[in-house]
């Protein structure tokens, strides 16, 4: 079978969708953004949670942070400590994400791992971020994050912990580790 090498990048599509996979496309990359939202922001938090390879971590948030979806920010001089918080650009993903992770759950069978509800009334989202009872899109910052019958209720890590407690997307996790 003849196979073409499959190229770096999407410069000769004239699609959105390209251009997004230029920034957001590469494995792990997703799931860091994800991450992010759910408040993680700290490098050894992504590592944990993710089992992610400590080179390809440090590549994905250089990556982020230089396309302007993370910002990096210092919360400890001494020993210099940086975190890393989802910007406005970061915040657009949500409804990808959301939509994602529906369609991935709806395709494989998968139970539901986290269950998002409006923060002002406490309904479950629609299908497409939306409250049902409200009639409006919930934005990210108002979206209450819970548990799901899917979650491993005694997970290993602290982050994995910290994520079983109630909480708002984009809201620091507290995995009680300095």
């Amino acid at each position: 079978m003849d196979r073409m090498a499959l190229g770096k990048d999407y410069a000769t599509q004239e699609c959105s969708i390209a251009r997004a996979l230029e920034v957001v496309g590469e494995r792990w990359t997703l799931l860091v953004v994800r991450d992010a939202l759910y408040g993680v922001r700290r490098y050894n938090d992504f590592l944990v949670h993710l089992g992610i390879p400590r080179a390809v971590l440090a590549a994905r948030l250089q990556a982020l942070t230089a396309e302007g979806i993370l910002e990096k920010r210092r919360y400890q001089q001494s020993p210099p400590r940086d975190e890393y918080v989802v910007t406005e650009r970061g915040i657009a993903l949500w409804p990808t994400l959301r939509s994602l992770g529906r369609w991935g759950r709806e395709h494989f069978g998968e139970e539901q791992l986290r269950i998002f509800r409006h923060t002002g009334c406490g309904t479950e989202l629609g299908a497409y971020g939306e409250c049902p009872a409200c009639g409006t899109f919930v934005p990210a910052p108002d979206v209450l994050m819970v548990p799901g019958p899917g979650l491993d209720p005694d997970p290993a890590d602290p982050v994995s912990r910290a994520l079983l407690r109630p909480k708002r997307l984009l809201e620091p996790i507290d995995t009680g580790q300095v």
